[in-house]
């Protein structure tokens, strides 16, 4: 059975900084993409980050650039979100997915490109 579980979410002031893990169980991942998905309250889930397998490709929401580092070392079976300067706005609960090759026409920047997922961590970020 796979297994994605997710940790490192909390409780930070605005600017501060989280490091978001997920290790990935219960399969071989060779080849899989993963990516972070966000959802608030009363919104929507959106993509946050996506990464190939190599770590060659990478993807981020607009929201996010030049804030947040996915990453994944492959030997851990583990990818991560390292999620610097936070404001309010990036309060939810964060969700990492993995994807089978090939991947699909969204290139991981969907949820429907993914198939499987974790239960979540949540990350509020306090003014």
């Amino acid at each position: 059975q796979v297994q994605l579980v997710e940790s490192g979410g909390g409780l930070v002031q605005a600017g501060g900084s989280l490091r978001l893990s997920c290790v990935a169980s219960g399969r071989t991942f060779i080849g899989y993409g993963m990516g972070w998905f966000r959802q608030a309250p009363g919104k929507e889930r959106e993509f946050v980050a996506a990464i190939n397998w190599s770590g060659s490709v990478i993807y981020y929401a607009d929201s996010v650039k030049g804030r947040f580092t996915i990453s994944r070392d492959n030997a851990k079976n583990t990818v991560y979100l390292q999620m610097n300067n936070l404001n309010p706005e990036d309060t939810a609960a964060y969700y990492c997915a993995a994807a089978k090759p090939p991947y699909g026409s969204s290139w991981l920047r969907s949820g429907n490109d993914y198939d499987y997922w974790g239960q979540g961590t949540q990350v509020t970020v306090s003014s």
